[in-house]
């Protein structure tokens, strides 16, 4: 078991959070020269976005981070150094959260938080031509502070999907993948940073109801469960959606808790 934090009133938190905007779907013709055309960045606004949802994180959540899982694509490596850059900073208001000790925030890349590998997320036509989907991890890594990646992580899903998702099997392996990362880490708040079908899938599972969902850029959920007592005795709840940003029911396009500001492509 990892080392336990304390949690507010006995309850662990989680907040499953989508990239911000991605290059490709702003110009559509970087595709055609781009080096990993899968694999798309943030536009600058994209960027803009991530650090002001961890601003908004910060002020209103009323709880601490400590950890973040990240999807391994760029565009979610981006989303959470901003997220990182907003948690940390000195420039908020009194009514935030204290900045975070960005020594004791911890990063770590989670395979099981990355995109859905089927058609409907990535067109064939900009697969990776030996169908490998490789990732430089140093580089990735150099992109979070020094000191906030933890290497001694253990991934909740140690081998990259396998391309060909059916819609169950994603949706299986989303909210498996949160159920992995709360039990090893029961006494941490957690923010995982993944990709549309990500915060659907976990909505579907707890927010009860069977409906599609409109997840905007950076949109994300909050979760919480009660925790068993410190002294081990006792079941830990499921958890409950609690509030949630930037998202809507896709069939009236009516906001589940909030505005949906705009309505993003995959």
């Amino acid at each position: 078991m990892e080392s336990a934090k304390s949690n507010m009133n006995g309850h662990q938190n989680i907040i499953v959070m989508r990239h911000g905007d991605r290059l490709d779907h702003c110009k559509p013709l970087w595709v055609s020269t781009a080096e990993r055309p899968w694999d798309p960045p943030l536009v600058h606004d994209g960027k803009v976005r991530a650090y002001q949802t961890g601003q908004r994180i910060r002020s209103q959540i009323g709880f601490p981070i400590h950890r973040v899982f990240v999807s391994p694509f760029l565009r979610c490596i981006q989303t959470a150094a901003e997220v990182v850059a907003a948690l940390s900073a000195d420039d908020l208001d009194d009514n935030a959260m204290p900045s975070i000790d960005i020594s004791k925030l911890k990063v770590a890349i989670e395979f099981g938080l990355c995109e859905t590998l089927n058609t409907m997320a990535i067109k064939s036509d900009v697969l990776p031509k030996d169908g490998k989907f490789d990732f430089k991890f140093s580089d990735l890594e150099a992109m979070f502070p020094e000191g906030t990646f933890d290497h001694n992580v253990e991934m909740a899903y140690k081998e990259f999907p396998q391309w060909g998702e059916s819609v169950e099997d994603f949706k299986e392996r989303y909210v498996n993948t949160l159920k992995i990362l709360a039990e090893k880490y029961p006494s941490e708040n957690l923010l995982l940073v993944t990709h549309w079908g990500g915060v659907s899938s976990v909505l579907y599972k707890y927010f009860k109801d069977a409906t599609k969902y409109l997840v905007d850029y950076c949109g994300c959920v909050e979760l919480r469960r009660q925790i068993m007592d410190n002294d081990g005795f006792g079941e830990s709840a499921d958890f409950e959606v609690v509030t949630s940003h930037g998202v809507a029911f896709k069939n009236n396009k009516a906001p589940i808790h909030g505005p949906l500001i705009i309505q993003s492509p995959i």
